[in-house]
């Protein structure tokens, strides 16, 4: 496994090298943090010098010094960075795992899809010959719950999950549709994408854009972005980066009010990031793949500790 993980890693830095993707290791250590509602870091301490102790965080992604990074001038770049992510452990799952997140000035979330699908064909041989398919959010409901995420209610998302036999949790009815859409989809749609062909969701709703820019489309607004599946595993995901920093600042604000509902810590904001998005922003797509991930597919592995070096 230690020679597949290797082979694999050579051959996806060739594929950047040959686009002029520059690769760069920025820290994992933080002080402010991209915030996402669902998302826990995990927490540490750090001493500088001889003072005392300052708390830190493990960063969940690369991406804030990454953008910082796009914002000083690097162009594209690419990266393999070891992610920490708190109480997530399972079958695909680890506190600890290696991301693969590039950046590509002048790219939409279509073009950088195109990129993703000739990453993975490059090293999945088994999909190599695949066309990937593209759905949007709205197509995956109708075909896989006979709901449209645009125009439904908690009662009806609450009658779906009844007659899907999909378990609620006891706070359902306090929760958002945006919670209820997602219980749906990872017990009930998620297993069905990408077989037998990959599959990209797109347009997503405008309230699960996260870093993204929000569209227009179809009489809605939605978010561009987009998921990779294969095999009913998610293994990448995109955005038309935001550039916009009150937005930017806006939105990490609300992340931390959906923590504080639903029981967790307030989170501190990466200011620095908000200091770069200020001072100028190119426009660019960006996406994280879930390195480990792709390497079960690749191996037909079932659990991510038996690609691991742990």
């Amino acid at each position: 496994m230690l020679q597949v993980r290797a082979r694999m890693l050579h051959s996806a830095r060739e594929f950047f090298a040959a686009r002029d993707v520059l690769e760069v290791d920025t820290p994992i250590v933080g002080d402010g943090l991209v915030v996402e509602a669902h998302i826990d870091p995990i927490p540490c301490q750090v001493r500088i010098g001889t003072g005392a102790a300052v708390a830190r965080h493990l960063l969940t992604s690369p991406e804030g010094p990454m953008k910082r990074l796009l914002a000083a001038g690097s162009g594209p770049i690419y990266q393999f960075a070891h992610a920490f992510r708190d109480g997530e452990v399972g079958r695909r799952h680890a506190t600890e795992f290696t991301m693969l997140e590039w950046y590509r000035p002048g790219f939409d979330h279509h073009q950088l899809m195109a990129e993703v699908e000739a990453l993975v064909q490059s090293l999945v041989p088994r999909v190599a010959e695949m066309t990937f398919t593209r759905r949007t959010y709205r197509e995956v409901f109708v075909a896989g719950v006979g709901i449209d995420p645009f125009a439904t209610t908690l009662a009806e998302l609450r009658a779906a999950c009844e007659r899907l036999a999909v378990p609620m949790p006891p706070d359902f009815d306090h929760g958002t549709i945006d919670d209820a859409l997602d219980l749906l989809l990872v017990s009930h749609i998620e297993p069905t994408l990408g077989s037998p062909v990959p599959t990209f969701v797109h347009e997503y709703p405008a309230s699960q854009a996260a870093l993204a820019q929000v569209e227009e489309a179809d009489g809605h607004d939605v978010a561009q972005r987009f998921e990779l599946y294969i095999d009913g595993v998610e293994l990448a995901n995109g955005y038309h980066e935001l550039a916009d920093a009150t937005e930017q600042r806006r939105r990490f604000e609300q992340a931390n009010r959906d923590r504080l509902a639903s029981g967790r810590t307030e989170l501190p904001i990466d200011e620095p990031l908000i200091a770069a998005l200020q001072q100028g922003f190119p426009a660019c797509a960006g996406v994280a793949l879930g390195f480990d991930r792709l390497l079960m597919i690749a191996v037909a592995a079932q659990h991510i500790d038996d690609v691991r070096c742990s």
